[in-house]
């Protein structure tokens, strides 16, 4: 085989160099150091050669290949020595790769519009996307629990809020009736005394009661009384002054139309020779006859 023939070929080497180092045959500076080195050939015609052998004589459709110089910086205008972007300079460098992209893209979008060729996508397009669905559902659950405590820190904030205008609320309310408490006892002081003779806070109460209600109630207007209150003023009256309403006055004492001798006798029918009947005490006068009887 041809890896014996390689061993023997090295072991014979090997052998031939042994017996010439036993002799003395070898001597230093057998490897030989060239002073100039090797010249490269730069060989064009077969460069170009291979290139036609492997080119393909296609349509700029077909390969959409934009080639561009260095495009200068619209702000300094002074890009159009290849020195002035430091490749060191990241930014310098993204911005002149940025630069390029952008003139080439203007460059490339009319000649596409021109061979009728969209260069926009299409509203049913369907591209695979570079994350997985596992990674994309992980990025929604945590934007969505991310929405949902921003929106429970945001609920939280009005609650606060809303508390905080109620208990305002609620302090003014108590502080306006502690006053106005305050006034109606002093007026009524003043009037108890004789210092006063109004009684003004009592329609102020009044009206005041009635503002609340009307407010409450979304300032309804009443049209008049319902049924069952014109059967109780029909019933009971319509209120008013009850002490002193049967008082005698001048004008009653001297009318005696309504006079009736037989009546005021106790000589009318149904009156004359009867006693009331006798009526059993009650349980606090039982009580104190007991008492005394002790």
């Amino acid at each position: 085989s041809g890896s014996d023939s390689d061993s023997e070929d090295s072991s014979l080497s090997d052998s031939e160099l042994q017996e010439a180092f036993s002799k003395g045959a070898l001597k230093p500076g057998l490897n030989v150091v060239l002073e100039e080195r090797p010249k490269r050939h730069n060989d064009v015609d077969g460069l170009k050669q291979c290139l036609s052998e492997f080119k393909q004589q296609l349509t700029w459709v077909e390969r959409l290949d934009v080639t561009l110089d260095q495009v200068a910086d619209p702000i300094s205008q002074s890009a159009s020595n290849k020195d002035t972007v430091d490749p060191e300079n990241d930014f310098q460098r993204e911005m002149s790769f940025y630069r390029q992209a952008q003139a080439a893209v203007l460059e490339a979008l009319p000649r596409l519009r021109k061979l009728q060729v969209p260069t926009r996508r299409p509203d049913d397009y369907f591209a695979e996307m570079a994350k997985s669905d596992q990674q994309m559902q992980k990025i929604r659950q945590k934007l969505k629990s991310k929405q949902e405590a921003m929106e429970r820190s945001e609920k939280a904030k009005q609650l606060r809020a809303m508390r905080k205008y109620g208990k305002k609320v609620q302090t003014e309310v108590l502080q306006r009736r502690q006053k106005e408490k305050k006034n109606m006892l002093n007026a009524v002081k003043r009037y108890q005394k004789g210092l006063s003779d109004k009684l003004d806070f009592l329609d102020e109460e009044q009206t005041s009661s009635q503002g609340n209600k009307k407010g409450s109630a979304s300032q309804r207007i009443k049209k008049g009384p319902n049924a069952k209150r014109r059967y109780k003023n029909q019933k009971f009256g319509f209120g008013g002054k009850k002490k002193g309403s049967k008082w005698n006055t001048k004008e009653s004492f001297n009318d005696v139309s309504s006079f009736r001798s037989k009546v005021a006798h106790s000589k009318g029918p149904g009156k004359g020779g009867k006693k009331a009947p006798n009526k059993r005490p009650g349980k606090r006068a039982r009580q104190k006859m007991k008492n005394r009887a002790r």
